[in-house]
């Protein structure tokens, strides 16, 4: 009588997502906003909006245009207790989930008034446009209305397969073109998504102390298919 292989209990490995500009995926979703990314210190505006769902690329963006300008990141909810002044003291500065309910409606407009004063760059990233935030102060729902926008969509089919590939590279491991084939007819079309399902095939194949096959790739979608 043959015995199963018994399942390994997966051990947290670290790794790291490759955040350079050369390891940027451009596909038609989020080639404006690439675009302002890159274009940069030649801005039509000093202040930029970055504006796009879970996964679209916000923070790889912030990384890249913070190596490019030397830009202090801070998270929104963090701007409270932050000094603006030294914040913008290089000349640029990014503020990541800028819709987020903690959010202190007067630091952010503390920080914009240092960045005008300074000529600062300021990029900020928030999941939808300011109007939708629920800004109550004036004076900066007026800033943020003139900012300019640049959007990020959703991920076409060419750019989903091409950040699958990524993430898995970053993770060190490969699948076959039908295995990917398969993952790309069945899962969720988003970024978000994307990384969701590597984690999760990651985890089930150290489990299972194989490579990623078709039957692993059912396995993982299986909850999400019967959504």
């Amino acid at each position: 009588m043959s015995r199963m292989k018994p399942r390994q209990l997966p051990l947290a490995m670290p790794h790291q997502s490759a955040m350079n500009r050369e390891d940027f995926l451009v596909g038609e979703g989020n080639r404006e906003a690439t675009a302002f990314i890159d274009a940069w210190p030649d801005w039509p505006a000093s202040v930029v909006l970055l504006i796009g769902p879970n996964g679209s690329g916000k923070t790889h963006l912030v990384n890249i245009w913070a190596a490019k300008s030397r830009a202090a990141v801070v998270a929104a909810a963090d701007l409270a207790s932050s000094d603006p002044t030294a914040l913008v003291g290089t000349g640029a500065v990014a503020v990541e989930d800028a819709d987020d309910p903690a959010l202190d409606e007067k630091a952010l407009f503390h920080l914009l008034n240092a960045a005008r004063g300074r000529g600062a760059s300021v990029l900020i990233t928030a999941h939808s446009a300011p109007s939708a935030w629920g800004v109550t102060l004036p004076d900066l729902l007026s800033r943020l209305r003139a900012a300019q926008p640049a959007f990020l969509g959703p991920p076409d089919d060419q750019l989903l397969e091409k950040v699958i590939v990524k993430l898995l590279a970053d993770r060190q491991l490969a699948i076959d073109a039908g295995v990917l084939d398969y993952i790309l007819l069945r899962m969720e079309r988003s970024c978000a998504a994307a990384c969701a399902v590597v984690e999760a095939l990651d985890r089930e194949s150290l489990a299972r102390g194989r490579r990623i096959t078709k039957a692993i790739a059912a396995e993982v979608l299986a909850p999400e298919s019967e959504n």
